[in-house]
């Protein structure tokens, strides 16, 4: 994974280029922030997807 400004500080943080990270935060251009209102059916399976990587990264470096 690249090093992204962007990134919460978890270093977890895998972000489309809508700046939707698989956790559901989003780039506001400053930081990342959960977003006031709930993500839309455009952006749930983009998450889904991200989520799965996080988690098969994960699964390989156990």
């Amino acid at each position: 994974m690249t090093d992204d400004v962007r990134c919460c500080g978890t270093g977890t943080c895998l972000i489309n280029e809508d700046g939707y990270c698989w956790c559901g935060q989003q780039w506001d251009g400053e930081k990342m922030c959960f977003s006031d209102k709930p993500n839309s059916l455009e952006h749930e399976s983009e998450l889904n997807e991200l989520e799965s990587k996080m988690k098969r990264k994960i699964q390989a470096q156990s």
